[in-house]
């Protein structure tokens, strides 16, 4: 059987151990920031629907053009229906790219 003295040198030693010792920590994973990849592009959703983009779109320029059409300006109601095709246009061709990514997918 082990004597009182011993328990208490162990117990001593456990201490030590503990307090004194430091345990190796591992060094952490070098940060790298996120890239924008085609395999991230892939996990993001693609939550807007066509025909919702292209109503926001119609819905901006309505506005803008009935404020050109209440202070008479006929070269500002000629300027944003331009704008407004060309945007519609652009629109319609990166939609076309999404819809084929997604597609590939």
């Amino acid at each position: 059987m082990s004597s009182p003295f011993d328990a208490r040198r162990e117990l001593l030693g456990a201490a030590k151990k503990y307090l004194l010792e430091s345990p190796a920590t591992p060094e952490p994973a070098p940060f790298v920031p996120p890239r924008l990849t085609f395999a991230a592009l892939e996990k993001i959703p693609m939550s807007r629907s066509r025909e919702r983009i292209l109503a926001n779109l119609e819905e901006m320029y309505t506005e803008a053009f009935g404020r050109a059409k209440a202070s008479e300006d006929p070269a500002q109601m000629a300027s944003l229906d331009f704008a407004y095709r060309r945007e519609q246009l652009y629109f319609e061709i990166l939609l076309d790219v999404r819809d084929a990514l997604e597609r590939r997918a």
